[in-house]
Protein backbone atom coordinates (compact mmCIF):
# COMPACT_ATOMS: atom_id res chain seq x y z
CA UNK A 1 0.00 0.00 0.00
CA UNK A 2 1.37 3.46 -1.01
CA UNK A 3 1.10 6.23 0.85
CA UNK A 4 -2.66 7.15 1.49
CA UNK A 5 -2.70 10.85 2.20
CA UNK A 6 -2.06 13.58 -0.25
CA UNK A 7 -1.85 17.28 -0.09
CA UNK A 8 -5.26 17.42 0.78
CA UNK A 9 -6.96 14.02 2.40
CA UNK A 10 -7.18 10.01 0.75
CA UNK A 11 -8.40 10.58 -2.83
CA UNK A 12 -8.89 8.07 -6.06
CA UNK A 13 -11.52 6.84 -7.87
CA UNK A 14 -14.67 6.23 -6.02
CA UNK A 15 -15.24 2.56 -6.23
CA UNK A 16 -11.47 1.38 -8.04
CA UNK A 17 -8.99 3.20 -5.41
CA UNK A 18 -11.23 4.72 -2.94
CA UNK A 19 -13.37 1.49 -1.84
CA UNK A 20 -16.18 1.26 0.83
CA UNK A 21 -13.97 -0.76 2.32
CA UNK A 22 -11.22 1.43 2.78
CA UNK A 23 -13.50 4.16 3.88
CA UNK A 24 -14.51 2.26 6.47
CA UNK A 25 -11.32 1.51 7.33
CA UNK A 26 -10.01 4.98 7.76
CA UNK A 27 -13.30 6.20 9.44
CA UNK A 28 -12.56 3.43 12.63
CA UNK A 29 -8.76 4.41 12.39
CA UNK A 30 -9.88 8.51 12.49
CA UNK A 31 -12.33 7.47 15.68
CA UNK A 32 -9.13 6.09 17.34
CA UNK A 33 -6.65 8.65 16.99
CA UNK A 34 -8.40 11.67 16.88
CA UNK A 35 -11.22 11.11 19.42
CA UNK A 36 -9.95 7.90 21.43
CA UNK A 37 -12.81 5.37 22.67
CA UNK A 38 -11.58 5.50 26.43
CA UNK A 39 -13.05 8.97 27.72
CA UNK A 40 -16.22 10.19 26.68
CA UNK A 41 -18.48 8.75 23.81
CA UNK A 42 -16.84 10.42 20.63
CA UNK A 43 -19.23 12.64 18.23
CA UNK A 44 -18.14 12.80 14.86
CA UNK A 45 -20.32 14.94 11.82
CA UNK A 46 -20.04 13.70 8.29
CA UNK A 47 -21.03 16.16 4.97
CA UNK A 48 -20.31 15.16 1.58
CA UNK A 49 -20.47 16.80 -1.98
CA UNK A 50 -23.17 15.95 -4.27
CA UNK A 51 -21.51 13.65 -6.66
CA UNK A 52 -22.96 9.62 -6.33
CA UNK A 53 -20.40 8.19 -4.90
CA UNK A 54 -20.88 9.60 -1.82
CA UNK A 55 -24.02 8.36 -1.00
CA UNK A 56 -21.92 4.83 -0.96
CA UNK A 57 -18.96 6.24 1.17
CA UNK A 58 -20.96 8.56 3.42
CA UNK A 59 -22.61 4.88 4.47
CA UNK A 60 -19.13 3.19 4.78
CA UNK A 61 -17.91 5.94 6.90
CA UNK A 62 -20.89 6.53 9.08
CA UNK A 63 -21.12 2.81 9.82
CA UNK A 64 -17.29 2.27 10.87
CA UNK A 65 -17.69 5.65 13.12
CA UNK A 66 -20.42 3.87 14.91
CA UNK A 67 -18.87 0.84 14.58
CA UNK A 68 -15.91 2.43 17.08
CA UNK A 69 -18.90 3.59 19.25
CA UNK A 70 -18.54 7.43 18.04
CA UNK A 71 -21.94 9.13 17.30
CA UNK A 72 -22.22 10.18 14.05
CA UNK A 73 -23.90 13.68 12.49
CA UNK A 74 -24.80 13.57 8.72
CA UNK A 75 -24.82 16.77 7.73
CA UNK A 76 -25.93 16.19 3.73
CA UNK A 77 -24.25 17.89 1.18
CA UNK A 78 -22.45 21.01 1.87
CA UNK A 79 -19.30 22.77 1.19
CA UNK A 80 -16.10 21.89 3.20
CA UNK A 81 -15.52 24.63 4.56
CA UNK A 82 -19.21 24.33 6.18
CA UNK A 83 -18.38 21.14 7.27
CA UNK A 84 -15.50 22.36 9.31
CA UNK A 85 -17.34 25.21 10.35
CA UNK A 86 -20.08 22.30 11.96
CA UNK A 87 -17.42 20.33 13.25
CA UNK A 88 -16.61 23.26 15.75
CA UNK A 89 -19.96 24.62 16.23
CA UNK A 90 -21.55 21.05 17.03
CA UNK A 91 -18.95 20.26 19.28
CA UNK A 92 -17.37 16.92 17.41
CA UNK A 93 -14.57 15.49 18.54
CA UNK A 94 -13.63 14.97 14.62
CA UNK A 95 -15.26 15.66 11.45
CA UNK A 96 -15.61 14.20 7.86
CA UNK A 97 -15.91 15.66 4.67
CA UNK A 98 -16.33 13.26 1.47
CA UNK A 99 -15.11 15.38 -1.89
CA UNK A 100 -12.59 15.02 -4.68
CA UNK A 101 -12.86 18.80 -4.67
CA UNK A 102 -12.43 19.90 -8.53
CA UNK A 103 -11.74 16.59 -9.77
CA UNK A 104 -14.56 14.59 -12.29
CA UNK A 105 -17.10 13.02 -10.82
CA UNK A 106 -15.92 9.66 -10.84
CA UNK A 107 -13.10 10.31 -8.56
CA UNK A 108 -14.27 11.01 -4.65
CA UNK A 109 -11.92 11.94 -1.49
CA UNK A 110 -12.07 11.79 2.01
CA UNK A 111 -10.45 14.90 4.06
CA UNK A 112 -10.68 14.66 7.89
CA UNK A 113 -10.87 17.51 10.50
CA UNK A 114 -9.79 17.41 13.87
CA UNK A 115 -11.63 19.38 17.18
CA UNK A 116 -12.32 22.31 16.12
CA UNK A 117 -12.49 21.96 12.58
CA UNK A 118 -8.90 22.04 12.09
CA UNK A 119 -7.30 20.34 9.31
CA UNK A 120 -4.54 17.70 10.33
CA UNK A 121 -0.79 17.88 10.88
CA UNK A 122 1.32 15.37 8.67
CA UNK A 123 1.71 13.40 12.45
CA UNK A 124 -1.54 12.92 12.90
CA UNK A 125 -2.36 11.54 9.20
CA UNK A 126 1.23 9.15 9.39
CA UNK A 127 -0.90 7.59 12.53
CA UNK A 128 -4.32 7.23 10.94
CA UNK A 129 -2.01 5.75 8.26
CA UNK A 130 -0.07 3.19 10.05
CA UNK A 131 -3.21 2.25 12.20
CA UNK A 132 -4.75 1.32 8.57
CA UNK A 133 -1.49 -0.05 7.20
CA UNK A 134 -1.09 -2.33 10.24
CA UNK A 135 -4.58 -3.44 10.90
CA UNK A 136 -4.84 -1.86 14.02
CA UNK A 137 -8.70 -2.09 14.40
CA UNK A 138 -8.11 -5.77 15.17
CA UNK A 139 -6.40 -5.06 18.59
CA UNK A 140 -9.41 -2.70 18.99
CA UNK A 141 -12.42 -3.65 21.49
CA UNK A 142 -15.60 -3.05 19.38
CA UNK A 143 -18.29 -1.81 21.55
CA UNK A 144 -21.13 -3.64 21.67
CA UNK A 145 -25.27 -3.05 22.43
CA UNK A 146 -25.14 0.89 23.86
CA UNK A 147 -21.83 1.19 23.31
CA UNK A 148 -22.79 0.88 19.51
CA UNK A 149 -22.77 4.40 18.20
CA UNK A 150 -25.83 6.29 16.66
CA UNK A 151 -26.49 7.86 13.19
CA UNK A 152 -28.60 11.17 13.02
CA UNK A 153 -28.76 13.50 10.63
CA UNK A 154 -28.71 17.42 11.44
CA UNK A 155 -30.63 19.84 8.47
CA UNK A 156 -29.76 23.10 9.92
CA UNK A 157 -25.94 23.12 8.69
CA UNK A 158 -26.68 25.24 5.81
CA UNK A 159 -28.36 27.74 7.57
CA UNK A 160 -26.08 27.80 10.68
CA UNK A 161 -22.85 28.21 7.87
CA UNK A 162 -24.69 30.64 5.92
CA UNK A 163 -25.56 33.03 9.00
CA UNK A 164 -21.68 32.68 10.78
CA UNK A 165 -20.60 33.82 6.81
CA UNK A 166 -22.63 36.70 6.91
CA UNK A 167 -21.80 37.97 10.62
CA UNK A 168 -17.91 38.42 8.55
CA UNK A 169 -19.37 40.96 6.09
CA UNK A 170 -17.87 44.26 6.59
CA UNK A 171 -19.94 46.13 4.07
CA UNK A 172 -23.27 45.08 2.19
CA UNK A 173 -23.34 43.96 -1.37
CA UNK A 174 -26.42 46.07 -2.65
CA UNK A 175 -25.88 47.37 -6.26
CA UNK A 176 -23.69 44.57 -6.98
CA UNK A 177 -24.62 41.81 -9.92
CA UNK A 178 -23.04 38.69 -9.31
CA UNK A 179 -23.13 35.29 -11.22
CA UNK A 180 -22.20 32.75 -9.38
CA UNK A 181 -21.14 29.23 -11.37
CA UNK A 182 -21.65 26.77 -8.09
CA UNK A 183 -20.23 23.63 -10.19
CA UNK A 184 -23.06 21.92 -10.01
CA UNK A 185 -21.40 20.84 -6.31
CA UNK A 186 -21.61 21.19 -2.74
CA UNK A 187 -22.23 25.30 -3.14
CA UNK A 188 -25.03 25.24 -4.99
CA UNK A 189 -28.11 26.00 -2.35
CA UNK A 190 -25.91 27.88 -0.23
CA UNK A 191 -23.81 29.91 -2.15
CA UNK A 192 -26.75 31.67 -3.65
CA UNK A 193 -28.75 32.33 -0.72
CA UNK A 194 -25.67 33.68 1.00
CA UNK A 195 -25.34 36.24 -1.52
CA UNK A 196 -28.63 37.04 -2.08
CA UNK A 197 -29.23 37.90 1.98
CA UNK A 198 -25.68 40.31 1.78
CA UNK A 199 -27.73 42.45 -0.54
CA UNK A 200 -26.70 41.36 -4.12
CA UNK A 201 -28.43 40.80 -7.46
CA UNK A 202 -27.44 37.01 -7.90
CA UNK A 203 -27.64 35.04 -11.47
CA UNK A 204 -27.13 31.25 -10.28
CA UNK A 205 -25.55 28.78 -12.91
CA UNK A 206 -24.74 25.21 -12.64
CA UNK A 207 -26.29 24.86 -9.07
CA UNK A 208 -28.92 21.76 -10.17
CA UNK A 209 -26.93 18.94 -8.93
CA UNK A 210 -28.05 15.72 -10.21
CA UNK A 211 -25.16 13.53 -8.35
CA UNK A 212 -23.67 12.89 -11.89
CA UNK A 213 -23.16 16.52 -13.26
CA UNK A 214 -20.25 17.84 -10.42
CA UNK A 215 -17.62 20.34 -12.03
CA UNK A 216 -18.52 18.64 -15.87
CA UNK A 217 -17.50 21.45 -17.91
CA UNK A 218 -18.41 24.06 -15.42
CA UNK A 219 -16.84 25.62 -12.26
CA UNK A 220 -13.96 26.99 -11.30
CA UNK A 221 -11.60 24.67 -13.70
CA UNK A 222 -13.81 25.26 -16.67
CA UNK A 223 -14.04 29.59 -16.49
CA UNK A 224 -15.96 29.91 -20.16
CA UNK A 225 -19.00 29.18 -18.55
CA UNK A 226 -19.24 31.97 -15.92
CA UNK A 227 -17.63 34.28 -18.27
CA UNK A 228 -20.62 34.02 -21.20
CA UNK A 229 -23.19 34.47 -18.50
CA UNK A 230 -20.97 37.71 -16.94
CA UNK A 231 -21.27 39.29 -20.37
CA UNK A 232 -25.15 38.34 -21.08
CA UNK A 233 -26.37 39.45 -17.97
CA UNK A 234 -24.11 42.76 -17.74
CA UNK A 235 -22.85 41.63 -14.30
CA UNK A 236 -20.05 43.22 -12.38
CA UNK A 237 -18.68 40.26 -11.08
CA UNK A 238 -18.51 36.69 -12.21
CA UNK A 239 -17.77 33.92 -9.21
CA UNK A 240 -16.62 30.42 -9.88
CA UNK A 241 -16.36 27.87 -7.14
CA UNK A 242 -15.23 24.38 -7.14
CA UNK A 243 -17.39 21.19 -6.33
CA UNK A 244 -16.41 21.30 -3.04
CA UNK A 245 -16.60 25.24 -2.87
CA UNK A 246 -13.41 25.89 -0.69
CA UNK A 247 -12.14 27.67 -3.17
CA UNK A 248 -13.26 30.28 -5.82
CA UNK A 249 -12.12 32.20 -8.74
CA UNK A 250 -13.44 35.46 -10.24
CA UNK A 251 -14.38 37.15 -13.34
CA UNK A 252 -14.52 41.15 -14.37
CA UNK A 253 -17.43 42.78 -16.14
CA UNK A 254 -15.38 41.80 -19.59
CA UNK A 255 -15.11 38.40 -18.54
CA UNK A 256 -11.27 38.63 -17.55
CA UNK A 257 -9.84 36.28 -15.16
CA UNK A 258 -9.56 37.35 -11.38
CA UNK A 259 -6.97 34.28 -10.12
CA UNK A 260 -6.08 33.52 -6.78
CA UNK A 261 -2.97 36.19 -5.99
CA UNK A 262 -4.96 39.13 -7.79
CA UNK A 263 -7.88 37.85 -5.11
CA UNK A 264 -5.67 37.58 -2.17
CA UNK A 265 -4.07 41.23 -3.17
CA UNK A 266 -7.45 42.86 -2.88
CA UNK A 267 -8.40 41.33 0.18
CA UNK A 268 -5.02 41.51 1.50
CA UNK A 269 -5.03 45.08 0.83
CA UNK A 270 -8.67 45.60 2.16
CA UNK A 271 -7.73 44.26 5.26
CA UNK A 272 -4.30 46.15 5.58
CA UNK A 273 -6.56 49.49 5.45
CA UNK A 274 -9.06 48.00 8.64
CA UNK A 275 -5.87 47.40 10.24
CA UNK A 276 -6.98 43.20 10.63
CA UNK A 277 -3.73 42.58 8.66
CA UNK A 278 -1.13 40.94 11.29
CA UNK A 279 2.12 42.03 10.97
CA UNK A 280 1.15 43.38 7.48
CA UNK A 281 2.06 40.20 6.17
CA UNK A 282 0.66 37.90 3.71
CA UNK A 283 1.13 33.74 3.27
CA UNK A 284 1.04 32.45 0.21
CA UNK A 285 2.82 29.50 -1.10
CA UNK A 286 5.75 28.78 -4.38
CA UNK A 287 3.73 28.89 -7.09
CA UNK A 288 2.00 32.37 -6.50
CA UNK A 289 3.41 34.74 -9.30
CA UNK A 290 6.01 37.35 -8.84
CA UNK A 291 4.00 39.79 -9.96
CA UNK A 292 1.72 39.61 -6.49
CA UNK A 293 5.45 39.90 -4.25
CA UNK A 294 6.22 42.90 -6.30
CA UNK A 295 2.93 44.40 -5.49
CA UNK A 296 2.45 43.79 -2.12
CA UNK A 297 6.00 45.10 -1.24
CA UNK A 298 5.11 48.20 -2.97
CA UNK A 299 2.34 48.16 -0.81
CA UNK A 300 4.51 47.14 2.47
CA UNK A 301 2.81 44.01 2.53
CA UNK A 302 5.34 41.13 3.28
CA UNK A 303 5.18 37.78 2.16
CA UNK A 304 5.70 34.44 3.98
CA UNK A 305 5.92 31.54 1.37
CA UNK A 306 5.15 27.97 1.92
CA UNK A 307 5.46 24.85 0.04
CA UNK A 308 2.21 23.77 -2.23
CA UNK A 309 -0.78 23.09 -0.91
CA UNK A 310 -2.99 24.67 1.53
CA UNK A 311 -2.33 22.98 4.32
CA UNK A 312 0.82 24.12 4.15
CA UNK A 313 -0.71 27.64 3.83
CA UNK A 314 -3.03 26.75 7.30
CA UNK A 315 -0.10 25.94 9.23
CA UNK A 316 1.91 28.93 8.80
CA UNK A 317 -0.87 31.04 9.61
CA UNK A 318 -1.39 29.12 12.33
CA UNK A 319 2.03 29.12 13.54
CA UNK A 320 3.06 32.74 13.02
CA UNK A 321 -0.98 33.89 14.26
CA UNK A 322 -1.42 35.43 10.63
CA UNK A 323 -4.47 36.41 9.42
CA UNK A 324 -4.73 35.85 5.64
CA UNK A 325 -3.01 33.21 3.24
CA UNK A 326 -3.96 31.35 0.30
CA UNK A 327 -2.57 29.88 -3.06
CA UNK A 328 -3.11 31.21 -6.72
CA UNK A 329 -5.66 28.39 -7.11
CA UNK A 330 -8.20 30.02 -5.44
CA UNK A 331 -7.68 28.73 -1.71
CA UNK A 332 -7.96 31.50 0.33
CA UNK A 333 -7.57 31.67 4.30
CA UNK A 334 -8.91 33.80 6.78
CA UNK A 335 -8.19 31.80 10.12
CA UNK A 336 -10.81 34.92 12.04
CA UNK A 337 -13.63 33.53 10.39
CA UNK A 338 -12.62 29.77 9.01
CA UNK A 339 -10.47 26.92 9.87
CA UNK A 340 -9.75 25.99 6.03
CA UNK A 341 -9.80 27.53 2.71
CA UNK A 342 -13.42 28.49 2.27
CA UNK A 343 -14.82 30.02 -1.30
CA UNK A 344 -17.80 31.33 -0.45
CA UNK A 345 -16.36 33.74 2.55
CA UNK A 346 -13.40 34.55 -0.41
CA UNK A 347 -16.34 35.80 -2.41
CA UNK A 348 -18.10 37.48 0.06
CA UNK A 349 -15.29 39.63 1.10
CA UNK A 350 -13.67 40.53 -2.23
CA UNK A 351 -17.17 41.79 -3.39
CA UNK A 352 -17.51 43.84 0.34
CA UNK A 353 -14.35 45.42 -0.99
CA UNK A 354 -15.92 46.59 -4.25
CA UNK A 355 -18.97 47.94 -2.28
CA UNK A 356 -16.75 50.19 0.32
CA UNK A 357 -14.51 51.04 -2.37
CA UNK A 358 -16.76 51.96 -5.24
CA UNK A 359 -14.37 50.53 -7.62
CA UNK A 360 -14.90 47.44 -9.88
CA UNK A 361 -12.98 44.29 -9.72
CA UNK A 362 -11.36 44.86 -12.88
CA UNK A 363 -9.84 48.51 -11.00
CA UNK A 364 -9.23 46.43 -7.70
CA UNK A 365 -7.22 43.60 -9.57
CA UNK A 366 -4.76 45.72 -11.47
CA UNK A 367 -3.00 45.93 -8.09
CA UNK A 368 -0.94 43.16 -8.94
CA UNK A 369 0.50 42.30 -13.14
CA UNK A 370 0.62 39.36 -13.57
CA UNK A 371 4.21 38.19 -14.87
CA UNK A 372 3.98 35.62 -17.92
CA UNK A 373 4.56 31.89 -16.63
CA UNK A 374 5.14 29.15 -17.90
CA UNK A 375 5.27 25.41 -16.45
CA UNK A 376 6.63 22.26 -17.76
CA UNK A 377 6.13 19.14 -16.58
CA UNK A 378 9.54 16.87 -17.56
CA UNK A 379 9.09 13.10 -17.34
CA UNK A 380 12.20 11.85 -15.62
CA UNK A 381 13.36 8.19 -13.99
CA UNK A 382 14.85 9.94 -10.74
CA UNK A 383 13.81 12.47 -9.34
CA UNK A 384 17.02 12.75 -6.31
CA UNK A 385 19.38 12.68 -9.15
CA UNK A 386 18.08 15.62 -11.49
CA UNK A 387 17.62 17.27 -7.67
CA UNK A 388 21.91 16.71 -7.59
CA UNK A 389 23.01 17.33 -10.48
CA UNK A 390 25.01 19.76 -10.70
CA UNK A 391 24.14 20.46 -14.78
CA UNK A 392 20.69 21.20 -13.08
CA UNK A 393 22.26 23.73 -10.52
CA UNK A 394 24.05 25.19 -12.99
CA UNK A 395 20.96 25.68 -15.52
CA UNK A 396 18.91 27.19 -12.67
CA UNK A 397 21.77 29.48 -11.77
CA UNK A 398 22.11 31.31 -15.26
CA UNK A 399 18.35 31.70 -15.61
CA UNK A 400 18.48 33.35 -12.26
CA UNK A 401 21.17 35.68 -13.21
CA UNK A 402 19.65 36.62 -16.50
CA UNK A 403 16.13 37.01 -15.24
CA UNK A 404 17.14 39.30 -12.24
CA UNK A 405 14.41 40.68 -10.66
CA UNK A 406 11.90 40.36 -12.86
CA UNK A 407 12.10 36.92 -13.23
CA UNK A 408 11.93 33.62 -11.08
CA UNK A 409 12.76 30.13 -11.63
CA UNK A 410 10.56 27.15 -9.10
CA UNK A 411 11.64 23.27 -9.89
CA UNK A 412 9.53 21.24 -7.94
CA UNK A 413 9.20 17.28 -8.03
CA UNK A 414 5.31 15.64 -8.31
CA UNK A 415 4.79 14.34 -4.71
CA UNK A 416 3.33 11.39 -6.90
CA UNK A 417 4.21 11.01 -10.55
CA UNK A 418 7.98 11.05 -12.04
CA UNK A 419 8.03 14.14 -13.01
CA UNK A 420 9.86 17.33 -12.39
CA UNK A 421 7.91 20.50 -12.97
CA UNK A 422 10.08 23.20 -14.67
CA UNK A 423 8.23 26.81 -13.61
CA UNK A 424 9.46 30.07 -14.96
CA UNK A 425 8.44 33.60 -15.06
CA UNK A 426 9.89 36.87 -17.09
CA UNK A 427 9.10 40.36 -18.34
CA UNK A 428 8.01 38.78 -21.68
CA UNK A 429 6.46 35.85 -22.32
CA UNK A 430 9.10 35.08 -25.03
CA UNK A 431 12.01 35.25 -22.66
CA UNK A 432 9.50 33.05 -20.10
CA UNK A 433 9.42 30.11 -22.60
CA UNK A 434 12.34 30.15 -23.77
CA UNK A 435 14.22 29.87 -20.19
CA UNK A 436 11.62 27.25 -19.29
CA UNK A 437 12.41 24.86 -22.45
CA UNK A 438 16.37 25.47 -22.08
CA UNK A 439 16.07 24.35 -18.12
CA UNK A 440 14.18 21.67 -19.25
CA UNK A 441 16.23 20.14 -21.53
CA UNK A 442 18.88 20.24 -19.09
CA UNK A 443 16.34 18.45 -16.63
CA UNK A 444 15.52 15.40 -19.42
CA UNK A 445 19.12 15.16 -19.72
CA UNK A 446 19.56 14.13 -16.61
CA UNK A 447 16.64 12.53 -15.52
Amino acid sequence: MGRLFGTDGVRGLANGDLTPELAMAVAVAAAHVLAGVEGPRPKAVVGRDPRASGEMLEAAVCAGLASAGADVTRVGSLPTPAVAHLTAELGADLGVMLSASHNPMPDNGIKLFARGGHKLPDEIEDAIEEAIRHNAAREWTRPAGAGVGRIGDFHDGGELYVEHLLTTLTHRLDGITVVVDCANGAASAVAPELYRRAGATVIAIAAEPDGLNINEGVGSTHLDVVRKAVLEHHADIGIAHDGDADRCLAVDAEGNTVDGDQIMAIIALAMKDAGTLTEDTLVVTVMSNLGLTLAMRDAGISLVTTGVGDRYVLEALRAQGLALGGEQSGHVVMPAHATTGDGLLTALHLMARMASSGKTIAELAGAVTRLPQVLINVRVQDKAAVAAAESVAAAVAEAERELGETGRVLLRPSGTERLIRVMVEAASQEDAEAVAHRIAKVVADVG
